[in-house]
């Protein structure tokens, strides 16, 4: 059953979603309705030509930062000096970017606009964050995404130039923030950094956990 949310700040019990991990449709995109999301292993998810959706995944892709593989490769990449990396001193342009990538087999993008709006917002009132990787003056990668205590849940990240991503996501890891990154959408390159799927109770277990 999907549920439709109306003005309460309130949502349905994550493990009422369907199958595909769709839970909730309406509400609205406000701090306090976002972070109460976040913190119920809930988020938004939809495009320009749909209401707010809202969802709760039965697994979820995640990476334990003591699991972080990095290649030989990589390392010598890191090593090399190519990359220097900040922390939010660019949060528009990173979720700007990560907007406008194209990516493989998906057409336009989720990150419409009042998606934009809301999470800087978040950024404002330091909910949310971004890791930006440079190439000298140029931003070539990144990533954003909503801290919730010590679990950080990524939004998205882009890519200009090989390894840019990847490099946001090491930084993020050894940061010593935190305990796991919730990466949401599988792909193989982070499968192959360490991150796995773990079931929605492990994930709730982890969550509630970081905020005690």
């Amino acid at each position: 059953m999907i549920f439709r949310l109306d003005k309460r700040l309130i949502f349905p019990k994550p493990d009422l979603a369907e199958p595909d991990g769709l839970l909730a449709v309406g509400g609205d995109l406000s701090t306090q309705r976002l972070i109460l999301a976040y913190q119920s292993g809930i988020f938004p998810w939809y495009g320009d030509d749909s209401p707010i959706l809202w969802y709760s995944p039965h697994e979820r892709f995640v990476l334990f930062s003591d699991e972080l593989k990095i290649s030989k490769s990589m390392r010598q990449v890191l090593r090399s000096g190519k990359f220097r990396v900040t922390v939010d001193t660019c949060f528009d342009e990173v979720i700007r970017a990560c907007s406008t990538t194209p990516r493989q087999g998906q057409d336009g993008t989720w990150i419409v606009a009042d998606m934009i709006a809301a999470y800087n917002t978040l950024h404002a009132e330091g909910h949310a964050h971004s890791v930006e990787v440079w190439e000298g003056d140029q931003l070539v990668g990144g990533l954003y995404g909503v801290h919730v205590g010590d679990v950080f849940c990524g939004e998205s990240m882009f890519s200009h130039v090989s390894n840019a991503s990847k490099t946001a996501l090491i930084y993020l890891c050894n940061t010593g923030l935190y305990q796991l990154i919730d990466c949401q959408v599988h792909t193989s390159h982070l499968e192959s950094m360490g991150a796995r799927m773990i079931s929605r109770e492990q994930y709730m277990a982890v969550l509630q956990n970081s905020l005690v």
